[in-house]
């Protein structure tokens, strides 16, 4: 599904920006075909065309509040309103993508270990606009795990212009680290404080286009006001040495993508 020679592309350049800004352009590497497959698959699985057992799914809430989307329900019938759906890396094509050889050059640049997934995940903003996501940051207690991870690759399914449900970033904060403990979203004087409004840099894509994304660095995005849907495709990696720390439920097991063999040798930036 790649449109790049994954063994020739640039991922130095790539990594240095995300290193310095937190977040970083790959560019268009998803070809035209492997986009319409991914679109496919993902309308699939709304739709209840294609099921998994132990597939996540999370309505999006009429009122467009992140704070009112529900919590709990899980699959609520087939639906284009699904404002997420996790544990992609269950379906084969999800899975093909996520572990294209592109990503792995670049996840085992910045991960020294076994590589694991936290999770692979599809956000959606349907036709009527979807949530309003508020300035958050991807780790912290709230994650459950044993250590930060530190890296997630977002591709675009669909375009996401300016006013068309774009990521947003405050470049350079995930070197201040979790604004709390907790993690998730900050809180509002924190915000205003760092003054991010005026700060923020807005992403827009077009679809086949992929970013790479600190876990930590503030992210947001608002509803699209185009008419048109956004979907996105995110997967965090992380160190197989990191553990579910998690104490109401039994600990989580985090499927495992990129394993180095004996004798292997980091691959070049």
């Amino acid at each position: 599904m790649l449109s790049v020679d994954p063994s020739g592309f640039d991922v130095a350049s790539a990594l240095a920006h995300y290193a310095e800004h937190g977040y970083a352009r790959l560019g268009k590497v998803l070809d035209d075909t492997g986009l319409e497959a991914l679109r496919e698959r993902a309308d699939d699985l709304m739709l209840g065309r294609v099921a998994y057992p132990g597939l996540f799914f999370q309505m999006d809430a009429p009122s467009g509040r992140y704070e009112d989307a529900p919590l709990g329900l899980g699959w609520q019938g087939p639906s284009l309103d699904y404002r997420k759906l996790e544990k992609l890396e269950l379906d084969p094509r999800f899975r093909a993508w996520l572990e294209n050889p592109l990503f792995e050059r670049i996840a085992r640049a910045v991960i020294p270990d076994d590589i694991v997934l936290y999770r692979a995940i599809l956000f959606h903003k349907g036709q009527a606009g979807g949530s309003n996501l508020p300035w958050h940051q991807d780790g912290g207690r709230l994650w459950g795990i044993s250590q930060e991870p530190e890296l997630q690759i977002w591709t675009a399914l669909d375009d996401a212009p300016v006013d068309g449900g774009c990521l947003e970033v405050v470049p350079g904060t995930h070197r201040g680290g979790l604004v709390t403990p907790l993690g998730g979203v900050i809180p509002p004087d924190r915000v205003a404080a760092a003054d991010a409004e005026a700060r923020r840099l807005l992403l827009p894509v077009q679809a086949g286009e992929v970013l790479l994304i600190h876990n930590h660095i503030w992210h947001r995005s608002g509803p699209s006001r185009t008419g048109q849907r956004r979907r996105a495709f995110s997967t965090c990696y992380m160190s197989a040495k990191t553990r579910c720390v998690r104490k109401k439920k039994a600990p989580r097991v985090f499927p495992p993508v990129f394993r180095r063999e004996p004798g292997d040798t980091p691959p070049g930036r």
